[in-house]
């Protein structure tokens, strides 16, 4: 990557560009990702469903705020994920030196994020999100690999 000096605008390469179309997919995805628990709660149920088959004496009450708490956290994490892809690809964009490293550690920690969202098991042995929702969270790593691919690619000589 390029650095940037003061006045000087960079000029995206192919490359680039297409690792900031991926990102762009990514953002959607995240926005989708963090959207589908409150779509679930006004249609499907699921995740409260998953909660009263791993807890069956919990009380609805006691299911709803454990709902609430899962909207909480991974409507935080979405926040952040949004945040961390607006951030690389303002970076990419400017031609940032920092940009392959800083894209390359915020796809691990979305990757982790979603990993954990997806594998963890709660107190009642099973995963503490339905797989629907843990792979929700899953997509926009995929989006994630091709732009850090894209920007750690070396162009050919020609």
């Amino acid at each position: 990557m390029r650095a940037t000096t003061l006045g000087h605008r960079h000029q995206a390469t192919r490359r680039e560009r297409r690792a900031i179309a991926a990102m762009y997919a990514g953002l959607g995805l995240t926005v989708l990702g963090t959207a589908a628990p409150y779509v679930d709660l006004a249609t499907g149920h699921l995740l409260a469903d998953h909660i009263r088959a791993g807890y069956p004496t919990y009380t609805d009450a006691r299911i709803d705020s454990a709902v609430t708490t899962y909207l909480v956290l991974l409507s935080a994490i979405g926040a952040l994920g949004v945040l961390a892809w607006l951030w690389t690809i303002r970076a990419v964009k400017a031609g940032r030196r920092w940009a392959q490293t800083g894209s390359t550690v915020m796809f691990a920690l979305g990757t982790g994020a979603g990993l954990t969202g997806l594998l963890t098991k709660d107190t009642s042995g099973a995963t503490g999100l339905p797989s629907a929702l843990g792979w929700a969270g899953m997509a926009p790593c995929l989006a994630g690999l091709v732009a850090v691919a894209l920007l750690w690619i070396r162009p050919r000589s020609v």
